[in-house]
């Protein structure tokens, strides 16, 4: 009987290869997308799950409310994680570790005359052996009990092991010198296996804690005593005894910080919150030690992207089959005529629909492999084509295949082995297949359709108008024609930043030059509290810090509202703040804030001037108070910015400038990598995540206007074949192919504008609530609708026309004797 169904529907299938056609392509979309969102979302989701005790493991994270600002960093003062340890009942396990810098400069020292030089490697932590009694690692060398008792000391895992000893075994590794930074010698103590699991835990080289006790140039920026700095370097994880209560641990660890603080009235700005292990992939409000943070409300609307698209392709499927059930009514009449039952001829339909949605999962394997390349900078660098064949996917597909065929092929199944005998016999049935609630039903199926493609297309053009306001929104500052480049960590202590400068300026192409910190404009913030007193009351808020020498104001055509800019003599005295800081202290009129005083760590500073509002990072958030001022200390002077000339031919030098500005570089940081970043570039990359959503609705509207159409061209031709005599009898009292094609087309044209007005409210709420994101933001116009209207009828009657106007084509003589 199995075999019976098979090569019959074989043969059903290549007998009308057109419909065969259509509804495997339009499978084909829906379940491509279904299997490349499903890889994504599986991924993120089991990020840190095989953790032992995950449930219990959290990250001390750190939260302020001042004046009603949020502010959250992912890391605590340093001195509180051996506080915790030591002091916090509850706790199973207390793990402080130390951000190491970035992009870290590794020499290995051997035999060779030259030491190896790794440049750019990241996830190196400083961490003691708590750390490997919470994440747990198979050792493959030493202990964590041995390894981290003695300081210049590091730990390995083996594929960074493999990178900076590709020749030795682990046995031989131990005992081997690396220097970190120049600065920072250490031996190996112990390899680790790299953990299998998708988790955020990516460290790779573990240097000893105490190392920076006794380095002085870690102690400055990786061990320190000071309560009441914060920072994100550094980080402490916990695990709660099994039966402790997580709220009683939280409050043990304020408690803490407020009784060591020593700005009691400040501490009470900041507060601690134990965030679980599960949470720290997905919140933005805190950095995942450099990793990627998914977005949830991403995830679950890709998963709704994906239903979208295999409903729109199971709709396509049941139009395009019920369409097609009139020129099967004669093969249903002989089966049931010579004793087929229904549910022989139920199984039979359901296995046509099998065989295409098995042709169309093997369309969408090799279509999945091209989607993840085409959003390979969108899609998580660990999803790879590779996952297609675990066994978790093919379980996936095997659903989706049932879930598929029963869900396209069951209705038009039910509907086609109703049929009667005696009806076919009499012709009836193509008569009235298209009447009654079966016909309500199609153009249903067709009206949801629509509504599912026009929402995209509405968030498609939202999208692109929001994009595009916040690329081109006037910032407050120049953003063209100026580059930057940041002087390497390595040289912090040296004078070699002026070196540079020097050198810079003998550039003619480069019009201006300034030394200083980020740009206006940049996702890198510094803050801190500053405090004025006006005799009355005392006003403190949370600032952010802008540095700079006295050309910065002019590259970056700042404006003055009053006052002057920072001269270098303001090194400790002077400052100039931003108008929204100004209101917030009392003065509507600038000129009346200058010549005050703040205090800040116990610094008097003057206000020598007031600056007019600039945004300072994306436009999802406000602009806050800010102070600009220059400093003498060369941690806040490591950038380097440039104006390049831009006039008639100008930019078509900026290739040999940047030439010579690398040439320059590799004068002065010899063996250091040059890079340089022009602003508007770094603006750009604030919206990365819009500009993503974007092309990925541009591909998602794509194919869901088409599919819908391939579902409306189906229904096109159902109805012109029900209508082959009225067409025919309209044509011989002399319409003409025009007012027929408008009278066929306007029965579309109504279920179209029924989207509309069901997908249109639907469309304003969702498409609000996202731009409600973004601090500033473009507005939802008329035009957006209109558009959406206008595109969709023009895209719908250009579809149709390939079946009415061939309808209305047609001899009226031929169509009357085949009726």
């Amino acid at each position: 009987m199995l075999k019976n169904y098979f090569r019959t529907a074989v043969r059903s299938l290549l007998k009308n290869k057109v419909f065969t056609l259509i509804n495997i392509v339009g499978l084909a979309i829906g379940i491509s997308a279904a299997i490349v969102i499903y890889l994504v979302v599986q991924y993120d989701f089991n990020f840190d799950k095989a953790h032992l005790n995950g449930d219990r493991i959290y990250r001390v994270v750190s939260n302020f409310n001042f004046q009603g600002m949020q502010g959250y960093n992912s890391g605590v003062p340093a001195p509180l994680g051996a506080a915790v340890a030591s002091q916090v009942t509850g706790l199973a396990q207390a793990a402080p570790f130390f951000m190491y810098d970035y992009n870290t400069k590794v020499s290995i020292t051997g035999s060779q005359p030259q030491p190896a030089v790794f440049k750019k490697q990241k996830q190196i932590i400083l961490t003691d052996g708590s750390y490997f009694k919470l994440i747990k690692y198979k050792w493959l060398a030493g202990s964590a009990n041995q390894s981290f008792k003695q300081p210049y000391k590091v730990v390995l895992t083996q594929s960074r092991a493999k990178l900076y000893f590709p020749d030795l075994n682990n046995a031989s590794i131990i005992g081997k010198l690396i220097t970190y930074n120049d600065s920072v010698k250490v031996t190996v103590s112990g390899i680790v296996e790299d953990l299998e699991q998708t988790t955020d835990f990516t460290f790779h080289d573990f240097i000893s804690l105490a190392t920076a006790i006794h380095n002085k140039n870690l102690l400055p920026n990786y061990y320190s005593h000071d309560w009441n700095n914060t920072s994100s370097s550094d980080q402490l994880m916990i695990k709660v005894s099994k039966n402790a209560s997580v709220k009683q641990v939280e409050k043990q660890v304020n408690d803490i910080y407020y009784q060591n603080s020593a700005n009691k009235k400040m501490s009470r700005t900041q507060s601690f919150a134990l965030q679980p292990l599960a949470d720290i992939h997905f919140n933005a409000n805190y950095d995942n030690f450099d990793q990627r943070i998914a977005n949830k409300k991403v995830l679950y609307g890709l998963l709704g992207v994906a239903a979208f698209l295999l409903i729109l392709g199971c709709i396509n499927f049941i139009n395009l089959n019920t369409a097609q059930s009139a020129q099967r009514a004669k093969e249903i009449g002989i089966r049931k005529t010579i004793g087929g039952t229904r549910r022989q001829l139920i199984g039979q339909f359901l296995t046509e629909t099998l065989l295409l949605t098995l042709a169309a999962t093997l369309v969408s394997a090799l279509l999945a492999g091209y989607l993840l390349q085409v959003f390979s900078d969108f899609i998580p660098a660990g999803v790879t084509y590779a996952m297609m064949f675990t066994p978790r996917v093919f379980g996936f597909l095997v659903a989706l295949i049932i879930i598929i065929t029963l869900l396209s092929g069951l209705y038009p199944a039910m509907v086609m082995s109703d049929y009667q005998p005696i009806e076919i016999i009499k012709n009836q049935r193509g008569a009235t297949a298209g009447k009654g609630n079966k016909h309500y039903l199609r153009k249903g199926l067709t009206v949801a359709q629509f509504v599912i493609a026009q929402f995209f297309v509405m968030g498609t053009l939202l999208v692109s108008s929001q994009i595009h306001y916040l690329l081109n929104k006037d910032l407050g500052f120049k953003k063209d024609a100026l580059l930057y480049v940041q002087a390497p960590y390595s040289k912090m202590n040296t004078n070699l930043e002026q070196v540079f400068v020097n050198k810079l300026r003998a550039i003619p192409q480069i019009s201006q030059i300034s030394l200083g910190s980020e740009p206006p404009s940049s996702s890198s913030t510094m803050s801190t509290h500053m405090t004025y007193r006006d005799g009355k009351k005392e006003t403190e808020t949370v600032v952010y810090l802008k540095y700079g020498d006295q050309n910065f104001f002019n590259i970056y055509g700042l404006t003055l509202l009053a006052g002057r800019s920072p001269q270098m003599r303001d090194t400790s005295s002077g400052i100039v703040i931003n108008e929204t800081y100004a209101k917030e202290l009392g003065f509507s009129k600038p000129d009346n804030v200058v010549g005050k005083y703040i205090e800040s760590n116990g610094n008097h500073l003057q206000i020598v001037g007031v600056v007019k509002d600039f945004h300072q990072i994306s436009l999802r958030a406000p602009i806050l108070p800010l102070a600009l001022a220059t400093n003498g200390q060369r941690n806040y002077n490591r950038v380097v910015h440039m104006a390049l000339r831009s006039g008639t031919d100008g930019s078509k030098l900026w290739p040999k400038a940047i030439r010579q500005i690398e040439k320059a570089w590799n004068e002065v940081y010899p063996g250091e990598d040059f890079e340089y970043n022009f602003v508007d570039d770094t603006i750009a990359n604030f919206y990365k995540a819009e500009q993503n959503t974007g092309r990925l609705l541009n591909w998602a509207t794509g194919l869901s206007v088409f599919i819908s159409c391939l579902g409306l061209l189906g229904l096109a031709i159902h109805t012109t074949s029900q209508r082959t005599k009225e067409i025919g009898i309209r044509k011989v009292m002399g319409a003409t192919i025009s007012q027929i094609v408008t009278i066929l087309s306007f029965d579309f044209v109504k279920l179209i504008v029924l989207a509309f007005v069901i997908a249109m409210p639907i469309a304003w709420y969702a498409l609000n609530q996202w731009l409600q994101s973004f601090a500033y933001h473009t507005s939802l116009s008329l035009w957006l609708f209109v558009g959406t209207i206008g595109v969709t009828i023009s895209i719908a009657l250009l579809t149709m026309s390939l079946q009415t106007v061939k309808a209305a084509m047609v001899n009226p003589v031929k169509s009357l004797r085949s009726e």
